[in-house]
């Protein structure tokens, strides 16, 4: 699970909870649209009118993702983050204090936020109040739902599917990290230099293309474009994408839905294939690996074919890190 990247998350999301994760991954465009459960506005109302007034040497302005102006808490402490980049914030050393486990089962990172309070997906409202937070950070660009969120407390719409710097940035300045974000920065992309050197003095050839495909419910086939793993793939000194899906990415969408026809034209040196969570995904992707048009493509016959869990292949910065020990290994194998 199509507009810019915004939304893998909510159809990426959507699609892949419903199949997972579409994972995540999402909403902010037609990525994550989730809809949110409606307590009694009373309840909301009561809440709201409880929260003690901070004083402004304790707030800030903010203008978040779609415009909104909120006073914000100068040194948030109990954030609920609902979206799929929460492991931005586990790379900084930040812990939230809910989120949906919906975002991060499966991931590397699952066993570090096991004990986090599950908001739902779609966010449960009636939970987040119970949290009593002092932020609250969505990657849906749902208005509806902000409108209920900012009730309980300050809200900000982050672009979940912005690029890796820009996202990390944003989370340091938020929680007062700007140093540690840049310090982290420069040690990722240094080792993101290195391998893929090493990369291209072992493995690539000159020029090579890569292709990612994931299938969702629905016997749904998508080529994923500026979201997730193929972020990692097209780095500039990376994998080429190949002209069919350079298309989907000078028309910013984080994915597109083809058709298996059309695997000839998305199909690149080497295919990544993101392994679904759902039965029916999976029962689809088995059937696309057994057919003749799959066999017949040249990165099937010179053996260049990985696959890596959905879940494991999303581009938070946490995710990222990993798959940088990773994608060597996998390229290695024959």
């Amino acid at each position: 699970m199509l507009q810019k990247s915004k939304s893998i998350t909510a159809l990426l999301c959507i699609i892949t909870l419903l199949g997972s994760l579409l994972t995540a991954c999402g909403s902010t465009t037609e990525g994550t649209k989730a809809a949110s459960s409606e307590p009694s506005q009373s309840a909301v109302s009561d809440k709201a009118e409880g929260k003690t007034s901070t004083t402004s040497a304790d707030t800030r302005t903010y203008t978040d993702y779609v415009g909104h102006k909120v006073e914000i808490p100068a040194s948030p402490t109990r954030v609920v983050f609902h979206g799929e980049s929460i492991g931005d914030l586990l790379a900084l050393g930040i812990m939230p204090a809910a989120a949906a486990a919906s975002f991060t089962e499966g991931t590397i990172f699952a066993d570090q936020v096991s004990g986090l309070p599950d908001v739902g997906f779609p966010i449960n409202l009636e939970k987040v109040l119970e949290l009593e937070p002092d932020l609250i950070l969505i990657g849906t660009t749902d208005e509806k739902i902000y409108e209920q969120l900012s009730k309980v407390a300050p809200t900000l719409v982050i672009d979940t599917f912005a690029p890796l710097d820009e996202r990390m940035r944003i989370i340091g300045d938020l929680f007062g990290k700007k140093d540690e974000a840049e310090q982290w920065l420069t040690s990722y992309h240094a080792k993101e230099q290195e391998m893929w050197e090493q990369l291209k003095k072992s493995e690539m050839k000159p020029g090579e293309t890569a292709s990612v495909l994931t299938y969702y419910p629905g016997n749904r086939l998508f080529v994923m474009a500026v979201t997730g793993f193929s972020q990692i793939l097209y780095n500039e000194n990376g994998f080429k994408p190949t002209p069919r899906i350079q298309e989907v990415l000078d028309a910013g969408k984080g994915f597109e839905e083809i058709s298996m026809e059309l695997l000839p034209e998305v199909a690149g040196d080497r295919i990544f294939i993101l392994t679904p969570v759902d039965e029916e995904a999976v029962h689809s992707t088995n059937e696309m690996m057994n057919s003749k048009l799959w066999s017949d493509l040249p990165a099937v016959k010179n053996g260049k074919v990985y696959q890596l869990p959905i879940r494991k292949s999303e581009s938070d910065a946490t995710s990222r890190e990993n798959i940088l020990a990773e994608l060597p290994v996998m390229l290695s194998k024959k």
